[in-house]
């Protein structure tokens, strides 16, 4: 008789740095809506955070979505709270969480946009910065 594993993991205290790379558009997919599902996990673990926005997911930010044509729910409004999980990180000193809202600066000119027209304050980087930051990662997931 082969005698069970032990499968206990002590993870208390264990922080990881994860990156949420949002690529595509907002509605169409499900990977916007998936991404963002993740962020809100990983705020309920404490773990470190880069939500970042490239290529069409930059639209996933923009101001002022209207689903009302495509009969889908808007989940934009959503955001806002990964805006106010990064502020209660970065206002916690007792909490060992870093965010970062991150959208990379050649998606966004090459969209027509700026940060202006973003729903949430974000991080302008370039690809160049952008791929340093990957580098620091521990987990990237991406959508």
């Amino acid at each position: 008789m082969s005698e069970e594993p032990d499968l206990h993991f002590d993870t208390e205290g264990i922080k990881k740095k994860f990156m949420f790379l949002n690529r595509k558009a907002p509605y169409g997919t499900v990977y916007a809506l998936e991404i963002l599902e993740m962020v809100l996990i990983s705020a309920a673990f404490e773990q470190h955070a880069c939500i970042t926005f490239v290529d069409d997911g930059v639209y996933q930010i923009v101001k002022g979505h209207d689903t009302k044509a495509l009969n889908m729910k808007n989940f934009s409004p959503m955001y806002g709270v990964i805006e106010m999980e990064k502020e209660d990180a970065d206002g916690d000193e007792d909490e060992d969480m870093v965010w970062r809202i991150i959208v990379e600066k050649e998606s966004m000119e090459a969209r027509g946009l700026t940060a202006d027209n973003f729903s949430i304050d974000v991080e302008v980087l370039s690809s160049a910065e952008l791929a340093d930051v990957i580098e620091d990662m521990d987990v990237v997931l991406g959508g």
